[in-house]
Parts: C-alpha cells; structure tokens; sequence
C-alpha cells in the first residue's frame, strides 16, 4: 500500500475492506522507537484509506508483544530531551489507534506486556487466545505508566490488582472479567477477529466512523450531552449517498453498494 512499503517491523495484509497489521519484530515483537513511529504512520495512512472499513491488530509468532524495549532506555535518557520526545511518541502509539477513524480490533495471540498490554486496551474489540494474558510489569523495573488506560478497561479493584502485583491476567480471566469479548484456542483466533471486522465492513461506513467517534467523543460526557451529540452525528449522516442506498437497498430487499461517502 503507498505510503507503507518500507516498513520493517510490521507486515501488512489487505482481505477486501479489512486490513490486518501484524507487529513482526522477532523474538518478541518488542517496542522500540522504530516499531512506535511505523504504528503511527500505519495507522495514519489506514486512516485515510477509504476502501479499508475496519483493522485487525495482531502479533507474529507467540507473542502479541512483551511490551517497551528495555534497553533502549539508557539512551533516551543520555539523550538531551530524550524522555519528552519518547513519552511523546509512545502516546502518540496509543492515540492514533484511540483516534483512528476505521474500528481496531486486537487479536491477542500470546503475552501482551506493558506497552503491548496497552496497545491491545485502546483497540476496540479485543479477541484473546486462551494461552494469551495481559501484564502490567511497570513496577518491577520501577515506573509507574498505563493505570488511566487500565482503568477504562478493568473494575476499579482489578484496575490496582493488575498494576499493583504485575500479575499475568489470562484469556479466560480477561472474558470472564468483560475485558475481552471473546476468547478461544488460538487457532480460531484470526478467523474470530476477521469475522467480527468483515462484519463491521459491511455496514455503513460513515455510520460505523460516526459511531467511533462517539465512543471517543462522549466517554467523559454527562449523559444528555452525550446522548444529544449521537443525535447530531444522525442528523449528519441523513443526506449521505451511503445512507440513502441502505434505505434504499432495505425497501428493495438486495445487498447495499456502499461508496463511503
């Protein structure tokens, strides 16, 4: 895809109207600089592309990802500045997924750790595999990031249990706990996520876009402001071409040809 040919450490496959993304950075799919700015450029042009409805995020091998690499610290902070352009990047890891118009969904094959276990809470849907967990190692090497993502996910209690101990939260933990929507062996894992995305692909596009940024948009608000903005976002989408072919593909009983516009 222009834009996305050089990339090293994510691979990229197109299936009609759904894009999977693949962290591939052996061993273990780690964060490093080069795999954040290839996120956010991916991410970016994913976007934009009007023929791609809906994402699927994954990860090569056993791992989804084992999160920040480690050694790339001592640089950072050697570096005039390095923190701030760092902790910069790695927020900007989060929000284009947070921000990105197309819906995301997280296919957590393996160990998603720190980092990693944040990238898979700001997707949208997360499917699990049931050898899969969630970790939050952050204490054990001294830092302290992560809690307002978890807390969007988790109960209050779990939210600290989680970040308190670092302990590993597995599939079936993460289903049970209404983390993630589904969770099954791994080798249904990619057919699940495809099926949800190629489900989401062929409702309205606009609507479905609309719909993801209420659920950005209206998080925080009270529930009558929240509530009036949805309505907004109808009104809006009243005289798009996309919406009147639904109606018109419903009233005539065939499948709707939807332009995305």
């Amino acid at each position: 895809m222009k834009g996305l040919e050089d990339l090293t450490r994510l691979k990229i496959e197109i299936d009609g109207h759904v894009a999977v993304v693949t962290l591939a950075a052996p061993p273990v799919n780690a964060h490093d600089r080069a795999l954040r700015e290839e996120l956010v450029r991916t991410f970016d042009v994913l976007g934009a592309e009007v023929d791609i409805r809906a994402i699927v995020l994954t990860g090569e091998g056993k791992a989804f990802s084992a999160g920040a690499d480690l050694s790339e610290r001592p640089a950072i902070a050697d570096e005039p500045g390095g923190y701030s352009r760092h902790n910069r990047l790695v927020r900007a890891t989060f929000d284009v997924v947070l921000e990105c118009p197309k819906p995301v969904i997280a296919a957590v094959n393996g160990a998603a750790i720190g980092a990693a276990c944040v990238l898979a809470l700001v997707c949208d849907i997360m499917v699990v595999a049931e050898e899969a967990f969630l970790s939050m190692t952050e204490v054990d090497f001294g830092m302290a990031g992560g809690v307002r993502h978890v807390l969007r996910s988790f109960s209050p209690s779990d939210a600290r249990l989680m970040i308190y101990t670092a302990r590993r939260i597995s599939g079936p933990e993460l289903h049970r706990m209404n983390v993630a929507s589904l969770c099954v062996p791994r080798d249904r894992l990619m057919n699940e996520a495809l099926g949800i995305a190629r489900e989401i692909a062929g409702k309205v596009p606009l609507a479905v876009t609309a719909a993801k940024r209420s659920f950005g948009l209206t998080e925080e608000m009270p529930l009558r402001d929240g509530y009036r903005y949805e309505q907004t976002q109808t009104a809006a989408l009243a005289n798009t071409e996309d919406t009147k072919e639904a109606l018109a593909a419903f009233r005539e009983k065939r499948k709707p040809v939807f332009k995305g516009r």
